[in-house]
């Protein structure tokens, strides 16, 4: 968690108007590239639902809660467990030896055995035991006094349905919280993941686009930034402090990505404590040891998940003016970069390859039909290599645009 959470006040807004639904019509997906602080948020987001009255469930998901219905079932009632263990139910008399003993008593729970019970008992499908124990639970949860439920579940676009197998948990996520939200019980779902999750949703079940309300995180403002990499030194007692040439220096790296703000942060802290340490006085921010170093531990692994003929695809797609937005399968087609190269892509190809990427996690499409890199500023990283392949004599043809 960084020490101060720049920027997000319309985002928590937002989350903040769901809270006070009497009946829960509308559920959140918050979503965007890897590095803008989609976790961070969701863990800001738990205080203020617990405050509002509001129990929290939640957990990162996982692909084998993917697998099967039965898994997701697993889950949801282990999550429900944790918040339940402590409601009593009834209570149970157990015999004591001798004719006169009173027999004990023992409090029944909505505790995991008492759940999974019920939900065994059940007759009928995952949904429907599924959609019971929910039932069960929203009885009890409304005699506690809190407002319901909120289910929050990160890197939520690694759920999918299999049809080969027959197993749909994702259908069966979507299809149990829309029956009981129609129902008025008070269960919230808060999903966070990549920009691929909604639309796996809404493929999923058509529905699910009247069902969320969706923020895309963006990265932060100049001054949003610039609040990032002050304000957590802003005590007196802290050794170091940024000029505005160091502030604008970390803009310029990070491009207003909460995850980069707090890398190159952490770094020029680091190299500028051991400085005073040895009584020297801080120099600028070394800029190329920490674009070099983050490329390093950021990029470097997910560069190594290409071929060769796909990084031949990226450096071109890195080339077009479009590269932080969206582009286009024509785009990659007709830039210069690509007719340059000795075996150049067709527009066929290009689509094959783009699904190759896409399973790799490097490149995402939206539901516009067009690509984005699926990391973020992925596309300098890929220019900065290009040039250091380069000045090595490794591609001596066509040069990237500044």
């Amino acid at each position: 968690m960084p020490p101060f959470l720049a920027g997000r006040m319309d985002e928590t807004r937002e989350f903040q108007k769901l809270l006070k639904q009497d009946h829960v019509l509308e559920n959140l997906v918050l979503t965007g590239l890897r590095g803008l602080g989609k976790t961070v948020l969701l863990e800001t987001f738990k205080p203020i639902a617990i405050q509002a009255g509001w129990l929290w469930a939640g957990t990162d998901l996982s692909e084998s809660m993917s697998v099967s219905e039965e898994n997701l079932a697993t889950r949801l009632l282990t999550d429900l467990a944790v918040l339940t263990s402590r409601i009593v139910i009834g209570k149970e008399e157990i015999p004591r030896i001798g004719l006169k003993a009173r027999p004990d008593e023992i409090e029944i729970t909505l505790n995991f055995s008492t759940l999974r019970a019920i939900y065994e008992g059940t007759p009928g499908l995952v949904a429907d035991k599924v959609k019971t124990i929910l039932e069960v639970v929203a009885s009890h949860v409304r005699v506690t006094g809190h407002k319901g439920i909120v289910f929050a579940y990160d890197e939520a676009q690694t759920l999918a349905d299999h049809a080969a197998k027959e197993q749909y948990p994702l259908s069966l996520l979507l299809d149990v919280f829309q029956s009981v939200q129609r129902k008025g019980m008070p269960f919230m779902l808060v999903l966070t993941g990549l920009p691929t999750l909604f639309p796996k949703l809404v493929e999923a079940r058509t529905f699910a686009e009247r069902m969320f309300r969706v923020l895309f995180l963006d990265p932060l403002s100049r001054d949003e930034s610039r609040d990032a990499i002050l304000k957590p030194i802003s005590d007196g007692r802290c050794p170091v402090s940024f000029t505005d040439v160091s502030v604008d220096s970390v803009w310029k790296i990070s491009a207003g990505y909460p995850y980069f703000i707090q890398y190159v942060c952490r770094e020029v802290f680091d190299v500028w404590t051991q400085n005073l340490e040895a009584g020297s006085v801080p120099a600028g921010i070394p800029i190329e040891e920490i674009t070099r170093k983050l490329d390093s531990d950021f990029f470097a692994g997910r560069w190594a998940r290409a071929t060769d003929r796909q990084r031949d695809l990226l450096r071109i797609a890195a080339q077009l003016k479009t590269r932080d937005s969206e582009f286009t399968v024509q785009e990659i087609v007709e830039h210069p970069a690509n007719r340059a190269l000795s075996k150049s892509f067709s527009s066929s190809h290009v689509n094959q390859m783009l699904v190759k990427l896409a399973d790799a996690g490097l490149i995402y499409k939206n539901r516009h039909g067009k690509y984005s890199f699926a990391v973020p500023l992925l596309g300098q990283f890929i220019l900065r290599q290009y040039k250091r392949d380069r000045s090595q004599g490794t591609f001596p043809g066509w040069a990237p645009e500044e």
